[in-house]
């Protein structure tokens, strides 16, 4: 496990994807149990205008399960669009999408009412006895998660929805690979009810329940991130608020995502630690102040500016009105060459040409690099004025870890640091 903590979190100085964090909910309601109107707190409007809930009531829960065909066990991916869908995050969508909705978004990432969407939300299956009509129980270790109504059943062109969403067919995409290999040969769609949500590893806050903390009427920078958060990272994000689209009274959203992402990737447990000892540690700072941390049950696709569209779209729905873009935002290496599929201002120029659609504001994200005289500063002002600039290479970092060598602390939060060191003993 550490060797991958390790060689990820080891790059992270030279890394500037954008990094989040989490809006506790200590003791949340149970799912099913989320009221269906809250007041929402934040100004921006969730996507297609309304925020969907599609949890039923307590009363409902018995019958409803009564009524199923037969119990369908989720994958980790599977668990996590279905909770997204059951409390809104995925807005408009009210189910897994029908095979027109499917290959709308596909050939022009829009749903048939017109509303922009970056990615296909699809529900798989190897079982060939399902049919239309049938009524399936998602359930998903051991948590009855949601009622599915097949609507929709056919046979994808997987080639075709990898070269439109992943910009490639090759397997050598980790995206690619995930709908070839893993993914059964078969899509169905339809409506669900949501019936309850699953115990994880990080505590998931509902859009709602997000939006109803967040401040009145202020702008809600978004963070995302799916690795350890740095030092370049924490001041990327919070030096987003001083962004001159960006209200004088904005917090940012850190929200990082908690769902299954690349092979090598740093684990879910480990990552949910760090976060908690780092927003502890800053808690009380400034910028600590400013910053509101929430975890998302995302599943990652790695498809660049596509991504970068459908993370823009669920922040939207978690109340969100700005969103930072990091250098090659989701994006990903070929497994056998090692180039990247997308260049490094892909996502954002993507996010750019359709964020007055969207309605959220893209943050480009700063090029910063840690100096000896200044700290942290824009790489052109590190130049321009002659400073020294820090450099610590992901070798030498891991090097150091291993040893249990001091940290510098420009480089890593210590907090972090030691939770690192912990995993890996």
């Amino acid at each position: 496990m550490i060797s991958a903590v390790l060689a990820l979190y080891g790059t992270a100085y030279e890394a500037y994807h954008a990094g989040g964090a989490v809006l506790s909910m200590r003791s949340p309601l149970k799912a099913h149990q989320q009221p269906h109107c809250v007041m929402m707190a934040s100004k921006q409007v969730p996507h297609g205008g309304k925020l969907i809930n599609l949890f039923v009531t307590d009363a409902e829960i018995a019958p409803l399960v009564a009524s199923c065909d037969k119990t369908i066990e989720l994958t980790d991916r599977q668990s996590c669009d279905t909770e997204l869908l059951c409390n809104g995050a995925f807005s408009p969508l009210t189910g897994f999408m029908t095979e027109e909705e499917f290959n709308a978004v596909v050939e022009n990432m829009r749903l048939p009412s017109g509303v922009i969407m970056g990615l296909p939300v699809v529900m798989d299956t190897f079982d060939p006895s399902i049919e239309l009509g049938t009524k399936l129980l998602l359930a998903y270790r051991g948590t009855n998660m949601a009622v599915m109504t097949v609507t929709s059943k056919w046979t994808p062109d997987k080639a075709l929805e990898c070269v439109k969403a992943y910009g490639t067919a090759t397997i050598e995409h980790p995206g690619v690979r995930m709908v070839a290999m893993e993914r059964g040969p078969t899509y169905i769609g339809g409506p669900l009810q949501g019936i309850g949500v699953p115990t994880r590893d990080f505590p998931c806050a509902t859009p709602a329940e997000v939006r109803d903390q967040l401040p009145d009427g202020a702008d809600i920078v978004a963070f995302q991130c799916r690795n350890p958060i740095h030092r370049a990272h924490y001041e990327l994000f919070t030096r987003a608020l001083d962004a001159p689209n960006v209200g004088s009274d904005a917090v940012v959203l850190v929200h990082p995502t908690c769902g299954p992402t690349q092979e090598d990737d740093i684990p879910g447990p480990v990552r949910f630690k760090t976060y908690e000892v780092l927003q502890e540690e800053t808690k009380d700072t400034p910028a600590g102040k400013r910053t509101r941390w929430a975890y998302l049950p995302y599943s990652m696709h790695m498809a660049g500016p596509r991504e970068a569209i459908q993370h823009m779209i669920i922040r939207k729905n978690f109340g969100c009105t700005h969103f930072i873009i990091g250098r090659d935002m989701a994006g990903s290496k070929s497994s056998v060459s090692g180039d990247d599929f997308y260049g490094a201002f892909d996502a954002q120029d993507f996010a750019k040409a359709n964020a007055a659609e969207l309605g959220v504001e893209p943050v480009p994200s700063l090029n910063l690099v840690s100096t000896k005289e200044a700290g942290y500063v824009v790489a052109e002002e590190a130049q321009e004025k002659g400073y020294t600039i820090a450099k610590l290479s992901g070798t030498k970092f891991r090097q150091m870890l291993r040893a249990g060598e001091e940290i510098p602390e420009w480089f890593a939060f210590k907090s972090v640091v030691d939770v690192l060191r912990a995993e890996w003993k």
